[in-house]
């Protein structure tokens, strides 16, 4: 039986599993997760700033040394959105390098189909649109998981996440204006009705619409109003349309600072949660359905497997392979 650690780097989050793995199947997995926000002033600047480094970095050695602690005996670290779109990412890269890893920024079609190998766990044979709404961009993955190999029409990756449409459109007064908020929704809809293309060009339609990211397990706690958060309600939980419209009304009606007291809701996600449910009512819109699946076995899950498919001596599940290192 292996054991793996596994780190994503996002542009909200730095996320960290511990999975054990035994002939093709995940087993146990610990998973922690701490807001960094590494993409913070990344969409006006191009640039990682140094506070940001600096959190992800401490981060970073706190998860190494939890890894070592819980068993892992190999690692492997993944950059997404933030790190793409940054000019000076070779900083954070080299910070983490020293480190012992190899720090791979992957392009948004390998986030897409991790995420999607790490979700249909859970629906094997059924054929799924996924979508993992992140702070950056949202990848969107279709097809459906059969004997083990993820087989996909497409992935594409949009770019527009939580903090980017927060900081792009919602972030001049607070609490944004009507007329911005829906200058929001029009931008998100223009990016998102490519891909309402691609679902009618490869048919046939999805069974399921599966979301995952911080922006939608938010959703899930705040309206059942879970603190603390409880990942049993969560995974595998439904949202209406109507649901996350009406968070959005309760978002739009206050100011950050109270939302940042809203049950349910991280203090650290309040300033950019509209900006994600923004996002989320329109995947909704650009589909015409009126519900949705939340998932917590995303990016890190598919990562896991893949890692510990290669460290059992077989092929990645998907055309790509990480650069694994021991610890």
């Amino acid at each position: 039986m292996a054991c793996v650690a596994v780190i994503d780097i996002g542009t909200v989050s730095v996320r960290l599993a511990v999975a054990s793995f035994s002939d093709g199947r995940l087993g146990h997995v610990d998973k922690l997760t701490r807001i960094c926000d590494l993409g913070e002033g990344v969409s006006a600047t191009r640039r990682i700033s140094n506070a940001a480094i600096l959190r992800v970095v401490r981060c970073v050695d706190d998860y190494l040394a939890h890894a070592r602690e819980a068993g892992a005996t190999v690692a492997a670290c993944t950059l997404t959105s933030a790190a793409r779109d940054a000019t000076n990412a070779v900083e954070l890269l080299s910070a983490l390098s020293e480190r012992g890893l190899i720090p791979q920024v992957i392009p948004g079609d390998v986030e897409g189909s991790l995420t999607f190998l790490g979700v249909a766990r859970d629906f094997v044979g059924t054929r799924l649109l996924v979508a993992d709404n992140g702070g950056g961009s949202t990848e969107f993955a279709l097809g459906s998981l059969d004997a083990g190999a993820a087989k996909l029409d497409f992935v594409r990756s949009v770019d527009v996440g939580c903090r980017k449409v927060t900081e792009r459109l919602l972030s001049r007064n607070d609490p944004p204006t009507a007329a911005e908020l829906e200058r929001a929704h029009e931008a998100c809809r223009l990016e998102l009705s490519g891909i309402g293309a691609l679902v009618a060009a490869n048919p046939p339609a999805p069974e399921r619409l599966v979301v995952c990211g911080g922006t939608v397990t938010s959703l899930v706690a705040m309206h059942l109003g879970l603190e603390p958060y409880d990942s049993s309600h969560v995974h595998l939980a439904q949202l209406t349309r109507a649901d996350v419209q009406e968070l959005e009304r309760r978002m739009a009606a206050i100011p950050v600072a109270r939302r940042r007291a809203v049950r349910g809701l991280q203090e650290k996600r309040a300033p950019i949660i509209l900006g994600g449910i923004v996002v989320i009512d329109e995947i909704l819109g650009m589909l015409g359905v009126d519900r949705l699946t939340v998932s917590e076995s995303d990016l890190l899950y598919g990562l896991a497997t893949v890692v510990g498919t290669m460290q059992e001596g077989g092929a990645s599940p998907i055309a790509w392979e990480p650069a694994v290192v021991g610890l």
